[in-house]
């Protein structure tokens, strides 16, 4: 039983609109889903988004370790050049009052001379020329003046900006892959209407050998026919070029094996909106921004915090006495203020510089804004002018398709030539490669507008 090719598109594409519509992330060729998951999974540019998001968390967690007591633990060893100790008419003094002490205490009289039995203690030095010191210091953050908490805020919102560029990132390189894979679908569609184009060159050649046979055709018939499949032969190599270059843009994409995407057998069956599908989201790009924005203004608050006063507690611990002078003490607890009364305006001028950034990102957002509103007409008029144009193309194949089965039945009949049959078997190929090219751009511009509106899934 023989089908015509271009008859049985034209069904499948109708059966297809009159199927229920769903969203895009089901209407996917569930191979081409996990292709895009794959695609994001090894992706350089999502991984670098990743760590940057990585490293904005990791900054709000510096943010909080400021109010975090500092624990360090001193070691050293200092040798000095002599002892420190105090001068001779300084250790006579301390010698003499010594003497009157214990005069005093077992009640010899002033003027009487000092009893040799009596043991003096010796004057310790100041510091022993041998220092052998550890301790332990504690510094304390109790207040920042608001800097730490502006910068975790800061920090935040850093983050969420972060990991909205990697979304935006992400539905880059899934309507990158989108569009490849559909154009390796054109490419197999393309290569089955060579096919068909084939098939009819084919039984065009049985009827012109007969034909010559008995005399009703010339050779030039078939050297027109050979030219033909020349020019056939040319196109069908053209694609096989363009199949080898989209696979290789898959695997770069993707990282799949070359030989399970060489094996794959994509199809253009055109997406189906509703209003499900009409609705409009903020773009993640937009989000970006604001996020950005806000992360910037905090930034400004921290850096105007600097003016305000910090307090902190600090704390110190010596565990080696022995070496200690006898003016250091063993441990001391204290409370310090810190006032940043005026710094040369830097911290004012950076403020500024950051207000300044906030207005950029600002003019940014309005200036996507126009651009996306812009890309969501374009995206909509290139939608049903797609429509349009593949009603249209499907009038053609028919049309075409009629007049080439007319003009075969006149050529066998000797009622045409042989250019009227190839040049109506060429408009019934240019008809078929017109409706798989409408049905690529279709499919190009309902992922367009759905990214346009922030609603696309994948």
């Amino acid at each position: 039983m023989q089908i015509n090719v271009p008859r049985l598109i034209i069904l499948l594409i109708a059966f297809a609109w009159l199927w229920p519509s769903t969203t895009l992330a089901q209407q996917l060729d569930p191979v081409l889903r996990e292709l895009i998951g794959k695609g994001l999974d090894n992706s350089h540019s999502v991984n670098i988004d990743n760590f940057n998001k990585d490293q904005a968390i990791v900054d709000q967690k510096l943010a909080k370790s400021v109010f975090l007591p500092k624990v360090t633990l001193n070691g050293s060893f200092t040798r000095l050049d002599d002892d420190i100790s105090f001068d001779d008419d300084t250790q006579s003094l301390l010698i003499a009052t010594q003497k009157l002490l214990i005069k005093e205490s077992v009640g010899i009289p002033f003027n009487d001379p000092f009893p040799e039995s009596i043991p003096l203690t010796s004057i310790s030095n100041l510091q022993n020329k041998n220092i052998l010191k550890s301790s332990m210091d504690v510094d304390w953050v109790l207040f920042s003046g608001l800097e730490a908490s502006n910068a975790l805020k800061a920090s935040k919102h850093q983050e969420a900006s972060l990991n909205f560029v990697g979304l935006a990132e992400k539905d880059k390189i899934a309507l990158k892959i989108i569009e490849t894979y559909d154009k390796l679908a054109l490419v197999y569609a393309s290569k089955r209407v060579l096919s068909s184009s084939e098939e009819y060159l084919n039984e065009q050649i049985y009827y012109v050998k007969k034909a010559i046979e008995n005399g009703l055709a010339t050779p030039i018939d078939r050297k027109k026919i050979e030219l033909a499949q020349q020019q056939l032969a040319t196109k069908q190599l053209e694609f096989d070029h363009n199949k080898t270059l989209l696979i290789e843009v898959l695997h770069q994409l993707t990282k799949e094996s070359k030989e399970r995407l060489s094996a794959l057998t994509p199809s253009l069956i055109p997406f189906t909106t509703d209003d499900s599908l009409s609705g409009t989201e903020k773009r993640n790009e937009i989000k970006a921004l604001e996020e950005a924005e806000k992360a910037t203004l905090y930034k400004s608050k921290m850096e105007k915090s600097n003016f305000i006063p910090k307090l902190a507690l600090k704390a110190h611990y010596e565990f080696i006495e022995d070496d200690l002078s006898l003016l250091d003490p063993k441990w001391y607890v204290g409370m310090g203020l810190k006032w940043n009364v005026f710094d040369g305006n830097q911290s004012r001028l950076k403020s500024k510089k950051s207000i300044i950034e906030s207005k950029k990102y600002r003019e940014q957002i309005e200036d996507a804004d126009e651009m996306i509103a812009l890309s969501i007409i374009k995206a909509e008029l290139a939608y049903e002018s797609s429509l349009q144009n593949t009603k249209m193309v499907q009038k053609e194949i028919e049309l075409a398709s009629d007049t080439y089965a007319m003009i075969d039945k006149q050529y066998k009949n000797d009622l045409a030539s042989i250019n009227d049959v190839l040049d109506a078997l060429n408009d019934l190929e240019k008809a078929n490669f017109k409706l798989q090219d409408s049905f690529f751009n279709q499919r190009r511009a309902v992922t367009e507008k759905l990214h346009a509106k922030g609603i696309l899934t994948y």
